[in-house]
């Protein structure tokens, strides 16, 4: 017992994050994690189109990966601009979107580190609004049929994290804590990837697909996504090492959680305002 909870305390030590290595230019297994995030959400749709009366078309839900990807990517990257390093990045806007250096040993990859979910969202909705008024789909149908696969696909960003040895969590004594080679204070850390990969991911996706076809969640998927994400969110950020570039606000909060408090109350809103107008 004693010889596995080591081996679990130094696993990410002996992860290496990189795919493929050349000289100085490296591809990292984080990006593989995305496509394997979209590859998951797009084969579930697919499956519920062949297997249950969608009203969609496989067709339909290629198209709409076109939309989203890009807007999962540079939502993703804006929101960790603007919500998260904002002062860093208005010195040095080069780097928002330019992961490789170069120099005269050659071209190094050194990554676009910092992704934000809440960007991510914000960008998939605003496409998601735009692909079904092109298409003249009903949005609350379409969000109904898109949501339940969703968590599953986000598992793999968090396991892409994880393997990083990036956003890492609080220091503890707990016997599920690692050592991240990238802490510099080499203390004990709570994996927060990994729970976040289970309760955000597998724990949302094992609840919504459960409920994919309830007809008293008709027109409310998305909602109550929204409010089940912020929530789990919320209290796993207790767990989460802030970013150190901003550290606590208010004293104990964090950005992701005041964030999530907006999505739970937008959630709420739009929940309450379905109700009252349907």
């Amino acid at each position: 017992m004693n010889n596995f909870i080591e081996w679990w305390q130094h696993l990410p030590e002996q992860i290496n994050p990189n795919l493929i290595t050349i000289g100085t230019f490296q591809i990292r297994y984080y990006g593989l994690m995305y496509l394997l995030g979209f590859a998951t959400v797009y084969l579930l749709l697919r499956y519920r189109i062949k297997r249950e009366s969608t009203g969609f078309s496989v067709k339909l839900i290629a198209d709409y990966f076109f939309w989203i990807i890009p807007a999962v990517l540079v939502g993703g990257r804006l929101g960790y601009v603007l919500f998260y390093n904002l002062g860093y990045y208005l010195a040095h806007p080069l780097e928002i979107f330019l992961p490789f250096e170069f120099s005269r040993e050659g071209i190094r990859y050194i990554g676009i580190y910092g992704m934000s979910y809440h960007g991510a969202l914000l960008a998939v909705i605003l496409a998601t609004i735009i692909f079904c008024r092109r298409n003249k789909i009903g949005l609350w149908k379409f969000s109904d049929f898109v949501v339940p696969a969703i968590p599953l696909g986000y598992t793999f960003g968090r396991i892409g994290n994880f393997i990083n040895g990036e956003l890492y969590g609080r220091p503890t004594d707990c016997f599920l804590g690692m050592y991240f080679p990238a802490d510099p204070t080499g203390q004990l850390r709570h994996p927060s990837q990994l729970y976040e990969a289970f309760f955000e991911g597998i724990f949302l996706f094992v609840i919504f697909w459960g409920l994919r076809r309830s007809s008293r969640l008709s027109g409310l998927f998305f909602p109550a996504y929204l409010i089940g994400y912020g929530v789990v969110r919320f209290f796993v950020e207790f767990f989460r090492q802030p970013d150190v570039q901003l550290g606590f606000i208010f004293g104990w909060m964090t950005m992701g959680q005041i964030l999530c408090l907006a999505m739970i109350a937008a959630g709420f809103i739009i929940a309450a305002a379905k109700k009252r107008y349907a």
